[in-house]
């Protein structure tokens, strides 16, 4: 048998997908490198093994991986649309750590972040189950609420503008059950885990796009609102599908629905003369009805028939929602400059960029240092095309909206700034 080839495989017919696991220390997220990393098939106990070892960013080469057909997960049908991987991990100087169901869909790159803990504390196995997909798996229906809340109860609404916060709180479990964990998560990791675990990354680009912009909507009126808080809890959003929104400790995400919700995550839904992002409410579509919410199914037909994503949030919605931009990004070191960087710019913005570049080639050696003096020159396009390389973003030496705030999460990371401990 070929060695990149595992024994009994997923039910034909059978197409591929790509899978790059991303091993990074746990509270600093520099990279870990040298790593050990084995993939095997979880349909067969006895199927052969791959390993891999992480390069000097910590992440494996692109491994492309037996999935099911492409049809399972873009049409509604009764065969699981996604092939599952045990991912086992070894490194010198941490815990061994191990991921039990990565989900493979077939034509898309999914993402396995790891975080390892230092051997050095005693620490123990750290083993993580990844639950099943919310459209696959037998989950609570959400329960309905009002998508605009009222802002004349005393205690409901104490935030004036609507801000995209750098952490949410996640209570992974029923509000009021109180053996759950909570989890601080950045927000754009949030959200990125919410849409994988919500909706498939294989659906139409519209469809992904409505996905998220519903997601953000919903995420951000929870912020907006204090809701938990101000019902006395000590969260801002439940992992449970009967009060809010699925997100998985732990699990993989895909690289396509990286990419949207780094464009999109200073967005949310509106509508006119209401300050509040809408509650945008969703269901399957299949399983669950849901009028005047948007069916996550038929919200991929209709990106199949060519709708847009704002025309398909219009034919669930109504015709009077629209996309607004928040105004403040907690948790940047410094705002967008609202127009691209690109070869021959100058200023303080380039310079701002080139330091906190360098600052990330400390922790990536793959990184080229350039010279901070606020030109944008060959030298830094170069060691822009390298870290879009790096973090899967297009490649086009130009520090566009998302590229500026990646390299932004990416330095506050490696710097520690504003980690909390």
């Amino acid at each position: 048998m070929p060695e990149n080839e595992f024994a009994n495989e997923p039910a034909l017919p059978v197409q591929t997908g790509r899978l790059q696991v991303r091993l990074v220390e746990e509270g600093s997220r520099r990279p870990v490198a040298g790593a050990e990393v084995m993939i095997s098939y979880e349909g067969d106990p006895e199927s052969s093994v791959r390993r891999f070892i992480t390069n000097e960013s910590g992440m494996t080469e692109l491994i492309e991986l037996p999935a099911p057909n492409l049809e399972y997960s873009t049409q509604f049908s009764e065969p699981q649309p996604y092939a599952e991987y045990t991912v086992q991990v070894k490194a010198a100087g941490y815990e061994d750590a191990e991921v039990e169901g990565t989900e493979i869909l077939p034509g898309v790159t999914a993402i396995q972040e790891i975080r390892l803990r230092s051997s050095a504390g005693g620490g123990v196995f750290d083993r993580i189950v990844i639950g099943p997909h919310t459209l696959y798996g037998d989950y609570p229906p959400k329960i309905a609420e009002s998508e605009i809340k009222p802002v004349s109860e005393t205690g409901e609404i104490v935030l004036s503008r609507v801000v995209i916060p750098e952490y949410v709180i996640v209570h992974d479990g029923a509000p009021t059950d109180a053996s759950a964990q909570n989890y601080w998560v950045r927000y754009r990791d949030y959200i990125k885990n919410v849409a994988s675990s919500e909706i498939y990354a294989t659906w139409t680009d519209a469809a992904v796009r409505a996905n998220i912009l519903a997601i953000m909507s919903f995420t951000l009126n929870r912020v907006y609102t204090e809701w938990y808080r101000n019902k006395g809890y000590d969260f801002t959003i439940t992992s449970s599908t009967a009060f809010d929104q699925k997100w998985i400790y732990g699990r993989n995400i895909y690289q396509n629905i990286s990419n949207v919700v780094d464009e999109m995550f200073g967005n949310y839904l509106s509508r006119p003369n209401v300050k509040q992002p809408i509650l945008t409410q969703y269901c399957d579509g299949r399983r669950v009805s849901c009028p005047e919410w948007l069916s996550q199914w038929g919200s991929q037909s209709l990106g199949e028939q060519g709708y847009s994503a704002i025309e398909i949030l219009r034919y669930y919605y109504g015709d009077s929602i629209y996309i607004n931009t928040a105004m403040e990004i907690s948790g940047v070191p410094a705002s967008w400059p609202g127009y691209d960087l690109t070869e021959g710019s100058a200023g303080a913005k380039v310079q701002q960029m080139q330091e906190q570049l360098n600052t990330i080639a400390e922790a990536y050696p793959a990184l080229p240092r350039i010279a901070a003096d606020g030109i944008f020159g060959p030298a830094t396009r170069a060691a822009v095309e390298d870290f879009q390389a790096v973090f899967g973003l297009p490649v086009t030496g130009i520090v566009d909206y998302r590229t500026w705030y990646k390299i932004s999460e990416i330095y506050v990371g490696v710097s520690r700034i504003a980690e909390l401990n």
